[in-house]
């Protein structure tokens, strides 16, 4: 058994979803592919896929085993085009992950220019709010918010963002003033999942060491960025997002931003990718090409705080 190509269909099973779906992708027959897997688990010696009729399901081991497959095509990949050189093009598929909300309204039109601009790059796109650890899930690149402790990754810098509170003028307008945190109690909540269901956090007061809290009964709960952008600018509360989310409807007059000197530090904004992955030309490529549109964008949101 060529060991290296049944990992390369075993990997292909999984991003198709089928058995049929790999075969098509690899120009083999499916009893060829299914025949290959089975060697597979037999070489390792425990099921790595449950098949059915409609869909792929991994085993416990085959999740971890999976992982370790797309390290290892991913370096041997590697190896090829860093001994090309410079002969090598862009190609094969770059896989990206980034946060929900910034790659659905930030990411995704600069992969879909870029794969205009390179069309001998195919690209997988994840978005996703959960941390994932970008070698064992076999991601090329990630847009991450956050502050990094993984020296193992190459980063670039593309900007900073803020966790802001924001409400509608009329709201405003018709409620209660919020000079202090604490005046939030007295108020409309939109509560996002991501940023706390009855309370917020926000810096210690002067001559605090510990943060201050604001409990608060939320009027509504949601998890999607959108429907808080849009309940808050239609009036119905107060809610507190990052300020790349809310930066049209600040720019366009639709929201205020609010409580400016109660804010936390900024958090930055980086495009991450393992160390040496770089020198793959797809991944060189998508680098040289985002990273402007990206830094223009992350350099123009809300103001920063007086």
């Amino acid at each position: 058994m060529d060991r290296i190509d049944a990992m390369k269909v075993f990997v292909t099973a999984l991003d198709e979803g089928s058995l049929a779906g790999a075969a098509r992708k690899l120009g083999r027959s499916p009893a060829a592919v299914s025949r290959a897997l089975a060697l597979l688990e037999e070489h390792v010696g425990t099921e790595l896929i449950h098949r059915t009729t409609r869909s792929l399901r991994l085993s416990e081991a085959g999740e971890r085993y999976a992982a370790a497959c797309r390290r290892v095509l991913t370096e041997l990949e590697e190896a090829d085009l860093v001994a090309l050189g410079d002969k090598s093009a862009p190609r094969g598929t770059l896989t990206i992950t980034a946060p929900v909300a910034a790659g659905e309204e930030v990411l995704r039109g600069i992969v879909e220019a870029f794969m205009e601009a390179v069309p001998t790059v195919n690209v997988r796109l994840y978005f996703m709010d959960r941390p994932i650890n970008l070698i064992e899930e076999g991601m090329d690149v990630a847009l991450r918010i956050a502050h990094l402790a993984d020296s193992s990754l190459v980063a670039v810098r593309l900007g900073e963002v803020r966790r802001v509170v924001v409400a509608a003028p009329r709201y405003l307008a018709s409620h209660p003033r919020i000079d202090t945190p604490a005046d939030l109690a007295q108020h409309q909540i939109i509560a996002m999942t991501h940023f706390g269901l009855d309370s917020w956090n926000f810096p210690p007061a002067e001559n605090a060491k510990v943060p201050l809290t604001v409990q608060f009964s939320p009027r509504l709960v949601v998890n999607s960025v959108r429907a808080a952008v849009a309940s808050a600018t239609e009036g119905r509360g107060v809610t507190r997002l990052f300020s790349y989310h809310v930066a049209p409807q600040v720019r366009a007059g639709e929201l205020d931003i609010i409580l400016k000197g109660s804010e936390h530090g900024p958090l930055p904004v980086h495009l991450i990718t393992p160390y040496g992955r770089l020198s793959v030309p797809k991944v060189r490529a998508f680098y040289d090409f985002a990273v402007p549109h990206l830094r223009s964008y992350f350099g123009s949101l809300c103001p920063v705080q007086p």
